[in-house]
């Protein structure tokens, strides 16, 4: 009897072991859910992100294409939710026969407990500027005062203005409206949509809708990588962006935070440049560098990686950049391309790519820098190009 009594103790503290295990389970999960739900919906408020656009374009605030296509033709479709904060909202889109990213700033998300009254919503500024009354002329030389300082003193700066305009004009009926003209100028505050449009006939950089770019696939992560032919036909994108960049059209770029993360690549394995934040023109670069006082070259930094040196007698930066972009360039792709590459290949190619990284800024910079880029390029491509992928 009194191991019966034993057993079956035994039995009952089991089974509350297993009771408390599975109440415990049950619990941790429905934290995990409600958690991932509430920062689901903080970072994905894709109605409120619609709303918001269309609201300001039926007001005649803003205006273009996109516009016309998101909030009257419905035509463009918001997909999936890519956003990492919840004032900056990213989703895939579908416009025609394009794929696209489709972004939107929202004011902050409103925080408060039980039996707070919530603080009214903080928006985002209108888009005010031009003011009404404004000519296309006086607009014309707003957009040229600003590109002159981002860019400097460029001989076709007007050509870039009048491409600007004709842009802007999202209804193509041959005048810039007010909202247009609006619209044009707040994307025209975003670095990464001034760079679309200058670098857009190369295709490194996303195509522009308003605030909508091309979809890439995948980003250059070094592990989860495809074959190497294909490897190398990203690298060449790579390398070509940093040739078109580097003295184009209007003048020279830096990418100030060379890293894997902010490149991707299509299905075709065409390299995208994922985030234009961190680029700047050499203009901009001097110009900060000027404002900054130093004790060591440390200190003279812009974004992560791009550094001039300091000028200990005068404790100023100097407006020089100390590393080029096919250096950093060659930093990223060293063991992108190295790992897995071909036997007969991989000892000249090594040999390059500790010639590329070892670049630095100088008065012979210019030739040295194209003599090693042209090598790399001759190099990828005589092993691609005979392949399917090139």
């Amino acid at each position: 009897m009194a191991v019966a009594t034993t057993h079956t103790a035994r039995i009952s503290c089991v089974r509350v072991k297993y009771l408390f295990l599975t109440w415990l389970t049950v619990l941790v999960g429905s934290w995990v859910i409600y958690v991932q739900y509430s920062s689901y919906t903080e970072l994905c408020r894709g109605h409120q992100c619609k709303n918001a656009i269309c609201d300001k374009y039926k007001k005649g605030i803003i205006d273009g294409s996109a516009c016309v296509g998101l909030c009257d033709k419905e035509t463009l479709y918001m997909g999936r939710c890519l956003s990492t904060s919840p004032n900056n909202q990213v989703y895939t889109g579908s416009w025609g026969d394009h794929d696209g990213i489709i972004r939107c700033k929202l004011g902050e998300v409103a925080h408060y407990e039980l039996g707070e009254e919530p603080e009214p919503r903080k928006e985002v500024p209108v888009f005010d500027t031009p003011t009404r009354g404004t000519s296309v002329e006086k607009f014309r030389e707003m957009v040229f005062n600003h590109l002159k300082s981002k860019l400097g003193e460029q001989a076709n700066l007007a050509s870039l203005v009048t491409h600007i305009l004709s842009v802007a004009d999202g209804n193509r009926d041959g005048r810039v409206s007010l909202p247009e003209a609006r619209s044009m100028w707040a994307l025209l505050q975003m670095d990464e949509v001034l760079l679309g449009l200058l670098l857009q006939d190369r295709g490194h950089t996303p195509a522009c809708w308003v605030s909508v770019e091309t979809c890439v696939q995948r980003t250059m992560d070094q592990w989860f990588t495809p074959s190497w032919p294909r490897k190398a036909k990203i690298s060449m994108g790579l390398l070509e962006l940093v040739e078109d960049i580097f003295h184009g059209t209007y003048g020279s770029f830096l990418i100030c935070d060379m890293n894997a993360a902010i490149f991707g690549y299509t299905d075709r394995y065409e390299l995208r440049l994922l985030d234009n934040k961190a680029v700047i023109s050499e203009e901009q670069f001097g110009q900060k560098m000027k404002t900054l006082k130093c004790q060591t070259d440390s200190d003279c930094v812009y974004g992560v990686d791009c550094f001039s040196s300091c000028d200990t007698a005068e404790k100023r930066c100097k407006e020089e950049l100390l590393k080029p972009n096919l250096a950093k360039a060659c930093s990223v792709l060293k063991d992108y391309l190295l790992r897995g590459a071909p036997l007969g290949l991989s000892e000249e190619l090594e040999r390059q790519l500790y010639a590329c990284m070892a670049l630095r800024g100088s008065a012979q910079m210019n030739m040295e820098h194209s003599l090693i880029l042209n090598n790399l390029k001759a190099l990828l491509w005589r092993q691609i190009s005979h392949t399917k992928d090139s």
